[in-house]
């Protein structure tokens, strides 16, 4: 093996005709005698730099390099041709193909190495992704290699780019709406709010322990601590939520590592869990059954399916009639485990099952609250859900930024853009797990 490495450095100082020559007699010799089993290979780039030499007779050896893009444009030309109806058939857990920018892919095989679950591919088996996956990868590059081996053909020539029953217009405004805020450079995050908003958790952290050595663990003492680490815990929930959407680094793997450390350490709780459950979320947001926020039963019946569901099975964990009293009350004492439906339960105003287009789902499955100091930090600037819904890799800190540009664009199309006082939002849950629980009554005692 050094002998080996020796003769290839030796081979290599060789002036450039020697080695070209020396190439030539071996590859005769190839030619007569088969291949050279067992035998030192040439490195790669000489073997590339000798094939590109032109012959004698004027014409050039084709390289390796542009044999395998000769084949590639070939086996470009004969992907097979697909039609949404075919598609459309291939929507079973066991059967999974979608389209990404007019590309078909059989993603069956790769759901469960899928870094979001395998849940989130099943959500859009038989459909058009090319948006919900630009919305959810940084680093599209490394993305597309996954794609590469998946790919099974395209949509025929007279296909339309998304599902027929979608605004086609509409998307292409929202996909150029996203160009220009690209351009905006709207990704790019401020890393010191994020290090401001970090210093903060661990002031918080810190002060209630020094409080606790210092003063004991009497009840006033007890009550400010836990009102500092109620404090802590949801800046850190809101913090691991950037990290978590790879908003704040441009690397992927930094991002990661930030989440792991903040929801880890700071949280104690399960990064995996969390992409579990989040990205199903963004996916198909406040869709039943598809978005698992929302399925927070037995505690709670929230939607219009949900309740009647239970209902007709005769379903009853709790007395759901005042399930709107459980909330405030479950909230004020653990609004950690109750995080999730604290910041999507008022979205259920809307009748979501007649969403046509990604974007469309996105704005009617989500509204806004009012923009304040306090009500960004308060809620972490999830008071902006219509923009992080339809930009979850955006750092939270451009929302205001780029909420006039959505506005105008909802208004183009006839969207409703719902923005509401944050205390109309707290009545509006109210209003809503009200509603539920009508539904589930309706069903349990029916005869």
């Amino acid at each position: 093996m050094i002998q080996s490495e020796v003769r290839i450095r030796s081979f290599r100082s060789q002036p450039r005709n020697l080695r070209v020559s020396v190439m030539m007699k071996i590859e005769e010799k190839l030619a007569g005698n088969g291949s050279l089993v067992g035998k030192s290979q040439l490195p790669l780039e000489e073997k590339h730099q000798a094939n590109d030499k032109p012959e004698a007779n004027g014409k050039a050896k084709v390289s390796p390099k542009q044999e395998a893009d000769e084949k590639g444009d070939t086996s470009r030309k004969s992907l097979n041709l697909y039609s949404w109806q075919e598609i459309q058939r291939h929507n079973q857990e066991t059967d999974q193909w979608l389209v990404i920018n007019r590309k078909v892919y059989d993603v069956t095989s790769w759901a469960d190495r899928h870094p979001g679950g395998r849940r989130v591919l099943n959500h859009y088996a038989g459909e058009d992704a090319t948006d919900v996956f630009r919305a959810m990868h940084l680093e599209l590059d490394i993305a597309r290699l996954y794609l590469k081996p998946l790919l099974i053909g395209e949509l025929a020539p007279g296909e339309p780019s998304q599902e027929r029953n979608k605004n086609a217009q509409l998307v292409e405004d929202f996909q150029e709406l996203r160009r220009t805020l690209e351009a905006m450079n709207m990704f790019s995050a401020n890393l010191g709010f994020f290090s401001l908003h970090l210093i903060q958790i661990l002031i918080l952290e810190v002060l209630a322990w020094l409080m606790l050595w210092h003063f004991g663990n009497g009840w006033p003492i007890t009550i400010c601590i836990s009102f500092l680490l109620t404090i802590s815990q949801a800046q850190s929930s809101f913090l691991q939520h950037d990290t978590g959407h790879l908003s704040i680094f441009k690397k992927s793997k930094w991002n990661h590592l930030m989440h792991r450390f903040v929801m880890c350490h700071l949280k104690g709780l399960s990064v995996k869990w969390w992409n579990h459950r989040h990205f199903q979320h963004h996916t198909k947001p406040n869709i039943y059954p598809k978005d698992p926020d929302i399925d927070v039963g037995p505690l709670f019946l929230v939607g219009d399916l949900q309740p009647i569901k239970y209902g007709k099975k005769k379903i009853k964990y709790i007395d759901y009639e005042k399930q709107h009293l459980y909330f405030y009350m479950g909230h004020c004492l653990g609004q950690q485990f109750l995080h999730p439906l604290f910041h999507h339960i008022w979205p259920f105003l809307w009748d979501l099952r007649n969403s046509i287009a990604h974007i469309f789902g996105q704005v009617l499955a989500t509204c806004n609250v009012e923009q304040s100091f306090f009500n960004d930090w308060f809620t972490g600037h999830l008071n902006f859900q219509i923009e992080h819904h339809l930009f979850p890799t955006m750092p939270r800190h451009n929302y205001q930024k780029v909420a006039p540009l959505v506005r105008s664009l909802c208004a183009k199309h006839g969207l409703q853009y719902v923005n509401k006082p944050i205390l109309k939002a707290f009545g509006d849950i109210v209003r809503s797990l009200k509603k539920s629980a009508a539904l589930w009554m309706d069903a349990y005692y029916e005869t």
